[in-house]
């Protein structure tokens, strides 16, 4: 079931949002070479308690940090620890909090120092491609309006969309109905309607779109065949007009110390 929300709990989504926002542009400023992803993460969960929420990551299905930050060929859901960031690399930085009882999740994927111009490309690509999906997020489109849009940018640009993890509906739950696949399937394709709200989040490869999860750490997805993946995210409302993307920073909406 589709559980949309009123103007009230879109609100408390709206401030929830801007806390992840903050956490991700202080993260940003923090990636250069020598960090490690176990530092990232520290400092996220010390923000989030800044501004009084909760890690949403943080325990969930047993996920043992509060960020997740996933290197080169890590697709989604790396977990921080010892290595360390080196230049070329890139990081997708995934994360959420919990906000009066509301969850909000956005991500983005930041290069460390100067990266190929193909990787530069694959970063440009799978941002607009999230931009071009977040359009699509209006009354009277369906779910795959949103899917096409992503999918079209991708592969016309010669990358890959990652089938075996998608985005989600977003509310009291991080996981909620509907799933939102980056390409189009066959599947459940319900009509966007007003206060519905949606995490959308094109993960892009630049070869094949096959994964592996990490048969010991049971979290950690990698590409197939090694090569570099994207990944960037919005919490989205669905309203009378344009869409709401409630993961961007408002200085003003921002809980005091």
């Amino acid at each position: 079931m589709i559980i949309t929300k009123s103007s009230t709990e879109i609100a408390i989504m709206r401030i929830a949002g801007s806390i992840v926002a903050a956490v991700l542009e202080e993260l940003r400023k923090m990636i250069h070479p020598g960090i490690t992803t176990a530092e990232l993460d520290v400092k996220a969960e010390y923000l989030t308690k800044k501004y009084h929420a909760i890690p949403a990551f943080k325990g969930y299905n047993g996920f043992p940090a509060s960020l997740c930050a996933s290197v080169n060929e890590e697709v989604v859901h790396g977990i921080p620890g010892n290595r360390t960031l080196k230049k070329g690399d890139i990081v997708g930085l995934d994360f959420g909090v919990i906000y009066k009882d509301f969850y909000a999740d956005s991500a983005i994927t930041v290069p460390v120092g100067e990266v190929t111009p193909e990787v530069q490309k694959l970063l440009k690509v799978t941002e607009e491609s999230l931009y071009r999906g977040i359009a699509q997020a209006r009354p009277g489109n369906r779910l795959y309006d949103i899917s096409h849009a992503i999918q079209t940018m991708v592969e016309s640009n010669g990358f890959s969309v990652v089938r075996d993890f998608v985005g989600h509906g977003i509310g009291r739950r991080m996981h909620e109905s509907p799933q939102i696949p980056n390409f189009v399937g066959n599947d459940f394709n319900p009509k966007l309607r007003k206060g519905m709200t949606l995490a959308i989040e094109p993960m892009v490869n630049i070869g094949t779109y096959e994964v592996d999860v990490d048969p010991y750490d049971h979290w950690t997805v990698r590409t197939k065949d090694g090569k570099y993946s994207a990944h960037f995210e919005h919490t989205v409302a669905v309203t009378d007009d344009e869409p709401e993307i409630l993961t961007l920073l408002r200085p003003e909406l921002l809980p005091e110390d």
